[in-house]
């Protein structure tokens, strides 16, 4: 029988090879990569069947990658790997369509039996945070941090970027598009988001988890 092939993305080059040594006795791992973009390029190139992923990452967040490959038709099974414990974060990663979310100090007890479980069509949340995302559902809480559905998947990369310090000039290098159209996009996503400055922008990006402040 085959083994099930996995794709391990996080920029945290000792932790993501920690991980690669962690599942490979049970698993072919198909790739490490270090930011969103990568994640997508190689999960349309390698098809994977499990994509172990953080959620903070350079360029583009773990969910926003989720979001645009879900949309984009590949099947992978994605197991946020993240060290966020508040369960606005999972919320928003099961809202993206995620089979598994454990917190990384628990990588070692739990990473591989998330991922057997999503093998077998289940979803795995660490105990560490489980009650507290049940009782938030019961509650009817959508979460502290603010989800930005309000705009455009393009859009939402701009934030990013913008948000990781980049200039219009390098955005519009990544993105493959001109100046002026990169620049268009940062002022569409702060009317949209009714921000007044790069720095408002930036304290939204980290409470919504796309930047890390570490």
């Amino acid at each position: 029988m085959s083994l099930s092939r996995i794709l391990i993305a996080d920029d945290h080059k000792i932790l993501a090879e920690g991980v690669r040594s962690l599942l490979e006795p049970e698993f072919e791992v198909v790739a490490v990569v270090s930011d969103g973009r990568e994640l997508i390029d190689a999960a349309k190139t390698h098809l994977p069947d499990i994509i172990v992923s953080d959620i903070t990452m350079p360029c583009l967040s773990g969910i926003e990658a989720a979001v645009q490959l879900r949309d984009a038709g590949v099947a992978a099974k994605f197991i946020f790997l993240t060290m966020h414990s508040d369960v606005a974060y999972a919320r928003r990663a099961l809202e993206a369509g995620a089979a598994g979310y454990v917190l990384k100090h628990s990588v070692s007890s739990e990473l591989v039996t998330a991922i057997r479980e999503a093998i077998q069509g289940r979803t795995y949340i660490t105990p560490l945070i489980a009650g507290g995302l049940l009782q938030s559902y019961r509650d009817g809480d959508s979460g502290s941090h603010e989800a930005p559905q309000r705009l455009t998947a393009r859009q939402r990369e701009v934030l990013q970027l913008v948000a990781e310090g980049r200039s219009a000039k390098e955005i519009a290098a990544k993105l493959g598009v001109s100046v002026r159209t990169a620049e268009a996009h940062k002022a569409n996503v702060m009317t949209a988001l009714e921000l007044r400055s790069t720095a408002e922008l930036v304290q939204y990006a980290i409470r919504n988890g796309l930047i890390s402040v570490d």
